[in-house]
């Protein structure tokens, strides 16, 4: 029996052998094209080739065949695109891409992604035990990718992440230390690696900026240390050197106390072999650079924390220590941003001048409160009485 073609003004309709209705109609080009789904209804299949025409009227008509790509090939195609993405953002990107996104979304289509979709796959990512935090970190990719999508190749009217409030971490706030907690925690490693725990704090860097740090990067003179790459762990490639940019901001000059300066002048004199500028300040006994993989064995860092009553503490807290003992000395929002190398640093490059004299400021209070923790205290176990003897405190 042939099929029953019910031709209108515009686009055309007709039953098909399945009994369903399948809508056709010609594109910009010219092209017939089927729309990408029948009917049951031959009034649906109407009110589609309707709506079809009124988008393209409008300059809205998108072609089907365009979004018929998967959610896997363009986002995977969107992470491939971005040249610039440091080497572990792209590792992380490509991870959870595969792990959160792939096996939900992976196969369909762009165009027939919808926001209840969006929504029931947060619940299936929460479901299958994964963390509040990663959940909103694979949405925050997948709405990037979505964007792409509308903003810049134009193939979606509107991005199908759109539900409030789901990109947000709501993690708990780090543990910081005082500068007292930070010596202490200081002397509890070995002294090879006693400089690197106080750098990361005094000067608030991250660990790869931190292990990165070559002789040159220190100006005695100046009171401050260049921070202008970092190492980098990448599957397949191992510990790479990668140059420092988190967003806008850039390599940074960081002031550091005087006093500190002169620890880390004696750390050099016994732990950094050679003159070569190059020089890594902080390595294994074997002179090898220090991987973050490899640094609990190598310094016992989880013990020694626990040790001091620190249980818990991160590496990267010691920078989150740093920053707030930098804020107590009444810094700026854009002076600690500068500090600390985040994005707006570069808005605040304008006042260059004024940053650096924040900067210093900075290091000085460190180096004053310095100069108090590191002068030794007398022993208050007791107190002298009035006729030589001692007593202890508190006694009458």
């Amino acid at each position: 029996m042939a099929n029953k073609t019910d031709r209108r003004r515009w686009g055309t309709v007709r039953k098909l052998p399945s009994g369903r209705y399948q809508a056709r109609y010609p594109g910009p080009d010219g092209r017939l094209r089927p729309a990408p789904e029948t009917w049951e209804r031959k009034r649906d299949a109407e009110r589609y080739l309707t709506l079809a025409e009124a988008e393209m009227v409008r300059g809205e008509w998108i072609d089907p065949e365009q979004v018929a790509i998967t959610v896997r090939d363009y986002a995977e195609r969107w992470i491939e695109e971005r040249p610039n993405l440091r080497p572990r953002t792209l590792q992380l990107y490509r991870w959870t891409l595969a792990k959160h996104v792939v096996p939900y979304l992976g196969d369909v289509t762009i165009g027939k992604v919808t926001t209840p979709m969006i929504r029931r796959w947060r619940v299936q990512l929460a479901s299958d035990g994964v963390s509040s935090g990663m959940v909103a970190k694979a949405y925050r990719l997948l709405r990037a990718v979505f964007w792409t999508a509308v903003r810049e190749d134009e193939l979606l009217r509107k991005n199908p992440c759109r539900i409030p409030g789901a990109d947000q971490e709501h993690a708990g706030e780090r543990p910081h230390l005082t500068l007292d907690q930070v010596l202490a925690l200081r002397d509890r490693f070995a002294p090879r690696y006693q400089m690197l725990v106080l750098t990361a704090a005094m000067a608030s860097l991250r660990f790869g900026e931190v292990t990165a740090l070559q002789r040159r990067d220190i100006d005695v003179s100046a009171g401050t240390i260049r921070v202008e790459r970092q190492f980098l762990e990448v599957t397949g490639q191992g510990l790479v050197t990668g140059p420092v940019k988190k967003s806008a901001a850039g390599p940074r000059t960081v002031a550091v106390p005087r006093e500190f300066i002169a620890l880390l002048v004696e750390h050099i004199a016994t732990y950094v072999k050679g003159e070569e500028s190059e020089a890594l300040l902080f390595t294994t006994p074997y002179g090898r650079p220090i991987r973050r993989g490899g640094f609990q064995k190598l310094t016992g860092w989880k013990q020694r924390v626990e040790a001091a009553g620190h249980k818990g503490l991160h590496f990267h807290d010691l920078r989150h220590t740093g920053n707030m003992l930098a804020a107590s000395s009444g810094a700026t929002v854009k002076d600690l941003m500068a500090r600390m190398g985040h994005e707006s640093m570069a808005a605040a490059m304008i006042y260059l001048h004024v940053n650096k004299e924040a900067d210093r400021r900075i290091a000085d209070h460190l180096g004053a409160a310095m100069r108090t923790a590191l002068t030794p205290k007398p022993d208050v176990s007791t107190v002298e009485t009035g006729e030589g003897g001692e007593a202890p405190i508190g006694a009458a």
